[in-house]
């Protein structure tokens, strides 16, 4: 069914992450929509390529560098900037019957400007409330501004919304919406992908995410050091102000010895191929993520999962049952249970059955389009009681 709310979908980055895929699925179908952006980039065109009418700030652009853990006072020559996106927002948002801020920075500036035109504010939260990730500052300017002006909350996971309520959020604000993929396997064998790709013929596991150092790279980098002859492809690039970080991974891999056996992808397209090409499929985040886009991928595609037992990757792989688990930031225990997956694979096919069928019972697409769908229906007729 075509919906007609005239939705104004609000994003901080022009870049691509995965809360920006998630924007991509629920903006299908909404011609009387339209986004704004801070800055613009491929998110932009994306979203123009789906029909939807893209408004790009003319003062956000290099915003997102400025980091969600960065202290206030580094903001503060940035005020006059961030002051005219939110008359930039204002203007905008008169035009819409509902706002959907789909980021943090999103979100606080959108509240701002919502002042005035007083629409109904959904905020789809993508990250933990958590000390790791925002600043004292911050998390008291979120809770605040979503407890006064937000309609309602969405969040991908128990784990966000439990952080989002220590923080001193309304519970009754919150409707946890899991993530939702729609994903087919391709119907080639792991063998004939490698060749394809060009990826190497030995053991080959992948981590899938922007270059972060929480995101926990390096601590994959270093249990390969302790596997002879295990080969790995990062797949992501340092996309909000994280290159530092990715420099020091290719320093690690040097001094380690490991330049022929870790390979750095970037960016890619092809991710769901690149993740059925490898034998195991590593989430090593150091601290507690919302939820985890490619653990549900790699459910998908039938490949062995390796996540830490942190945030939302316990409750999508059912403690276990689903995929190993292991303690964040562990170098032994990821090194072992590599070592346990590459060693017997033919071992784990009940559990890929089952990673499978909950994937696509649990976090199926259709089924978050509906419920995302359904909150914006209620939030506008709520609002125009």
């Amino acid at each position: 069914m075509m919906s007609t709310e005239r939705v104004l979908f609000v994003d901080h980055t022009g870049q691509i992450g995965g809360a920006e895929l998630i924007l991509l699925d629920v903006v299908q179908g909404r011609s009387d929509s339209s986004a704004f952006l801070f800055e613009p980039g491929p998110l932009g065109n994306a979203l123009s390529e789906r029909g939807v009418p893209v408004v790009t700030s003319r003062w956000g652009r290099g915003l997102a560098q400025f980091r969600r853990d960065s202290s206030w006072l580094k903001a503060l020559p940035l005020f006059g900037r961030l002051a005219a996106i939110t008359v930039e927002l204002a203007r905008a948002v008169r035009r819409h019957d509902v706002v959907y801020a789909n980021s943090q920075k999103a979100f606080v500036l959108s509240a701002i400007a919502n002042l005035a035109a007083r629409r109904p504010l959904i905020w789809h939260l993508h990250d933990i409330i958590s000390p790791a990730h925002f600043g004292a500052l911050q998390r008291r300017i979120q809770v605040f501004l979503a407890n006064s002006f937000a309609a309602k909350v969405i969040v991908p996971s128990e784990a966000a919304a439990s952080a989002f309520i220590d923080a001193g959020g309304r519970r009754s604000l919150v409707e946890v919406v899991p993530n939702g993929l729609a994903v087919e396997p391709v119907p080639v064998s792991r063998q004939e992908l490698r060749q394809r790709l060009g990826l190497p013929t030995a053991p080959l596991v992948g981590v899938f995410s922007r270059l972060a150092q929480w995101k926990g790279q390096h601590v994959l980098i270093e249990a390969l050091a302790r596997l002879p002859g295990v080969h790995a492809i990062i797949v992501g690039d340092a996309l909000f102000g994280e290159q530092a970080y990715a420099a020091e991974l290719k320093r690690q891999v040097a001094t380690l010895g490991l330049g022929d056996r870790v390979h750095f992808l970037g960016h890619r397209g092809d991710v769901p191929m690149l993740m059925q090409a490898v034998d195991a499929m590593v989430h090593p985040s150091i601290d507690p993520e919302p939820f985890g886009r490619t653990l549900v991928e790699a459910m998908l595609a039938g490949v062995p999962v390796i996540a830490t037992d942190a945030g939302a990757a316990p409750d999508i792989l059912e403690h276990g049952r689903a995929g190993m688990l292991v303690p964040p930031g562990d170098v032994g225990a990821l090194a072992e249970a590599l070592d346990h997956v590459l060693a017997e694979p033919e071992l784990l096919k009940p559990q890929l059955d089952y990673a499978s069928r909950r994937a696509r019972t649990h976090y199926n697409l259709a089924r978050m389009l509906e419920s995302i769908g359904l909150l914006i229906r209620n939030v506008r007729a709520g609002a125009a009681a």
